[in-house]
């Protein structure tokens, strides 16, 4: 039997133990010390005293015994994050990427961000969405999203395509969460509630790097070259979900990512984030800065914003913020020397 099993089993009995042993030990000294019988004040201060040593010892075994469940939840919450949300590869198809984020959902890593990167016969395609709230019921819509992206960006020829399988899976995960939150019997409306939606940003480069790109109401990603610049300056469509999407889709063109360059997607958890004095998190001079480092790692440049980001703020964000860097290595020389590892210390 593994240590840890045994451990669970050995606690059971002793969380269901102890408080039927305080128990007795109340009542044998009501029933049985001679003490417990007198009216006199030491006596009554005496019976005080072992009532209240009582009381304290099952209140602090209680505690204890709600943290441990409390620690336990949110250890299956992050590994279920952790599982939707799986680790990106280092290299894909020629891109360098990697993906930082914070979570509101204090204690576990659970939040209504998402993100993937998939490389298929159409190029490689990015999502990168924000569902609104955080806990366990946006995780919910994250992992079906993310189920339908991974199987279109397969699948489906055209970019919009993809976002039309999104809009479908969306409508159709509110529409069964909705019957199972009415009665039997009950009218179910046939549109989700007006305050359900999600922003979504879809991109997809191409083997020369060009870029291709959708979004629904999300921020754009900068550019890094050089210094930090938004990738596009046109105005995204509305959010899934609140309004059925138009019938014509068009693909905005952004240019070709160049060996070196990089994009940085992000949720507006970065760019909201505030200090003691109500400023926001300058999210752009921050990843210029970051960026002027030399040979920075996708991996490092993450970590640099987010101390950054804690700097400002002095706390977690109140929001999901999630960052995604995707650089293009395709032609650019193998350095004698691996990337220098990042050491700076974050927070999720």
């Amino acid at each position: 039997m593994p240590p840890r099993a045994g451990r669970r089993r050995f606690r059971r009995p002793l969380t269901l133990g102890l408080p039927t042993v305080w128990g007795a030990v109340a009542v044998t000294y009501k029933l049985l010390c001679p003490l417990a019988q007198q009216n006199g004040m030491g006596a009554r201060i005496v019976s005080s005293a072992v009532f209240f040593a009582v009381g304290s010892g099952l209140v602090v075994h209680v505690r204890r015994a709600l943290l441990r469940e409390l620690r336990q939840v949110r250890e299956v919450a992050g590994a279920a994050q952790n599982a939707l949300l799986r680790p990106l590869p280092p290299r894909l198809e020629g891109l360098a990427l990697a993906a930082g984020r914070f979570s509101a959902a204090r204690g576990a890593s659970v939040g209504g961000d998402l993100y993937e990167v998939v490389a298929g016969d159409h190029g490689v395609r990015v999502v990168m969405g924000d569902v609104r709230g955080h806990g366990i019921g946006a995780m919910a819509t994250v992992a079906a999203l993310l189920g339908s992206f991974r199987e279109a960006a397969h699948d489906e020829p055209e970019l919009p395509l993809v976002l039309r399988r999104l809009e479908r899976t969306l409508a159709r995960h509110l529409h069964e969460r909705s019957s199972a939150e009415y009665p039997v019997g009950g009218v179910v409306p046939d549109a989700p509630p007006a305050e359900e939606f999600v922003t979504v940003l879809l991109l997809e480069i191409g083997a020369d790097g060009e870029v291709s790109a959708l979004n629904c109401g999300h921020p754009w990603p900068f550019l890094l070259s050089g210094h930090a610049r938004p990738l596009a300056a046109a105005d995204p469509l509305p959010p899934l979900g609140p309004f059925p999407l138009p019938a014509d889709l068009p693909v905005l063109s952004c240019g070709r990512l160049l060996p070196g360059e990089a994009l940085v997607l992000y949720t507006d958890g970065m760019e909201d984030a505030r200090d003691a004095a109500g400023e926001f998190f300058p999210l752009q001079a921050a990843l210029t800065e970051a960026a002027r480092a030399p040979a920075l790692s996708p991996q490092c440049l993450i970590h640099s914003v987010q101390a950054e980001l804690l700097r400002h703020t002095g706390r977690l964000p109140s929001d999901d913020a999630t960052l995604l860097v995707v650089r293009n290595d395709r032609t650019r020389a193998r350095a004698p020397h691996p990337e220098p590892e990042c050491r700076a210390r974050t927070m999720s």
